[in-house]
């Protein structure tokens, strides 16, 4: 009898302590539970200024992600350092997918150029590209190069004697100049400009021999017939100049520079919220109202995977260290 009533102590005890830990456990269980997304208004972040192309994509898939996501979705432009205080700020939020970061292929370059504290493989998850915007190479009329081949031959007739224009060192139309020069050998002189409107009306002029322009920019003064383009810097040609020829068309091989638009997460975002919002992201591209914007702009959208684009960044890094290697730049 003893032991018997012993044992019967020892399971109320137990029954107690275990009513007494049952909230508790539950309190835990609950914590560890993912919230909701989204929960609240999602934030897309843009390095970029308003009403650059970059913006306008941002704004053009935000609005249809706030029909996906049923919240507000809003565009938060935090443009300077070339995009690195939108870096930063993404950085510093929560890793729970209601702060995207809209940037460019720059989030390849700027850290081989710049000393940042990021790293942009290890520290951001890529959700989705947006777009590709081609870089069209494009001379004055007056020059006379009707091809790339016309502008290759003047350039090694004349070593050093030619120039091009970049809206600055690691921009997309630097890389593209920079990649070119290495594909077909010659050596020209880099003049930088503050933006796309300077380096285009020089290029005008006839002050500076070529440039790598943003479609969107050039795209009036071409078909106005003042500017000359000789090829399309991307894999593909532009539904807006069907007739102008790629640089492989033209024989040049391993110069095509993808500039892309995309959005990237904070790395330690579950991996189950990245493809969540990349379902999103990718039906939000489907819209034919996005689709129209896009074409006013030259830009072509690009399907990749989350896995596929982080790949992508990847081979970039690996791609563009040897291209700044190549000119001579050091981080700073």
């Amino acid at each position: 009898m003893p032991l018997s009533n012993d044992t019967d102590g020892l399971r109320r005890r137990a029954l107690v302590q275990a009513l007494a830990c049952a909230p508790l456990a539950a309190a835990g269980l609950a914590r560890a539970q993912p919230a909701p997304f989204p929960s609240r208004p999602v934030k897309l972040l843009s390095g970029a200024t308003a009403g650059s192309a970059s913006d306008v994509i941002a704004r053009a898939v935000g609005e249809k992600l706030q029909a996906e996501f049923g919240v507000p979705v809003v565009i938060e432009n935090r443009a300077g350092a070339s995009g690195a205080l939108a870096v930063q700020a993404t950085l510093a939020a929560p890793g729970d997918g209601h702060t995207i970061l809209v940037y460019t292929a720059a989030h390849t370059v700027v850290p081989l150029i710049s000393k940042v504290g990021w790293d942009p493989v290890k520290d951001f998850s890529a959700v989705a590209p947006l777009a590709v915007v081609p870089n069209v190479l494009v001379v004055a009329p007056a020059k006379g190069w009707r091809s790339v081949r016309d502008l290759v031959e003047a350039a090694r007739a004349r070593p050093g004697a030619l120039n091009y224009a970049s809206v600055g060192i690691g921009t997309a139309t630097w890389m593209s100049a920079e990649k070119f020069k290495a594909a077909v050998g010659i050596d020209a002189l880099h003049v930088p400009y503050k933006g796309s409107p300077e380096a285009i009306a020089e290029t005008m002029a006839g002050r500076v021999d070529y440039f790598f322009a943003p479609l969107v920019s050039a795209l009036p003064q071409i078909k106005a017939g003042k500017l000359q383009a000789l090829a399309l810097g991307t894999p593909k040609r532009s539904q807006q100049l069907p007739d102008v020829p790629t640089l492989g068309e033209s024989g040049i091989a391993g110069a095509d520079y993808l500039f892309w638009i995309g959005m990237l997460v904070p790395s330690r975002t579950p991996r189950e919220l990245v493809q969540k919002i990349h379902a999103a992201t990718s039906r939000a591209l489907q819209a034919p109202e996005v689709r129209e914007r896009y074409a006013g702009l030259g830009a072509e959208p690009l399907a990749l995977a989350p896995e596929q684009f982080d790949a992508l960044i990847r081979e970039e890094m690996v791609a563009n260290a040897a291209i700044v290697r190549a000119a001579g730049i050091k981080p700073e």
